[in-house]
């Protein structure tokens, strides 16, 4: 999943938002630098992705987009399911999206001093350009898709994978509805593990 779908499934926690966030940026013995509320976060991240990876609904949506980027669909699928999170009127009636990624923000500045450099020099931009309200709309996933492209070290970049998104747009939401029920459900049952400890 990306960005919007783990800040989504911090429920409401600002450290494991934090945690959650920040976790590709956190490599090896480095989790233990940080609060035990954070490192949970940390670790909900890369369960949250070992179910997206092993899920049979994202790989077959991986397959969607094999054609044209080979062994790096799954990152795109990743960026699509927080289009169609972002466009699930069950999660985010109204305009609660727009008011979750202003709180998320708003978390995320407040804790920056914990976060690495990295990811640090990235949140201004994820503010300034907001990112988990862009998801929504294709122009927000043409640039998520070029961001994958410039960070891939073996894929040039082309516009083939967003054709490949709108000619299988629906095939695709379909994906993302048989996937995240499921993913919200898996999520909040580690969560709730976390919180009991």
């Amino acid at each position: 999943m990306n960005y919007l779908a783990h800040a989504y499934l911090s429920f409401g926690n600002d450290r494991v938002l934090v945690g959650n966030m920040i976790s590709d940026f956190v490599k090896g013995k480095k989790k233990f630098d940080y609060p035990p509320v954070v490192q949970n976060g940390i670790m909900l991240h890369r369960m949250i992705d070992a179910f997206t990876d092993a899920h049979p609904a994202t790989k077959e949506a991986a397959k969607v987009f094999k054609p044209v980027v080979g062994t790096y669909g799954g990152a795109f699928v990743d960026v699509v399911y927080d289009h169609f999170l972002a466009n699930d009127a069950t999660e985010f009636p109204g305009n609660r999206l727009e008011i979750f990624a202003r709180n998320t923000y708003i978390a995320l500045t407040g804790y920056s001093n914990l976060m690495p450099e990295k990811f640090q020099s990235i949140l201004p931009y994820m503010v300034s350009q907001n990112w988990l309200l862009n998801y929504k709309y294709k122009n927000g996933i043409y640039n998520s898709f070029n961001g994958i492209f410039h960070r891939a070290k073996y894929l040039e970049k082309n516009d083939n994978a967003m054709q490949c998104f709108n000619d299988n747009y629906d095939l695709l939401s379909k994906y993302y509805y048989e996937f995240f029920p499921q993913l919200k459900s898996f999520a909040f049952a580690q969560y709730s593990k976390f919180a009991d400890e």
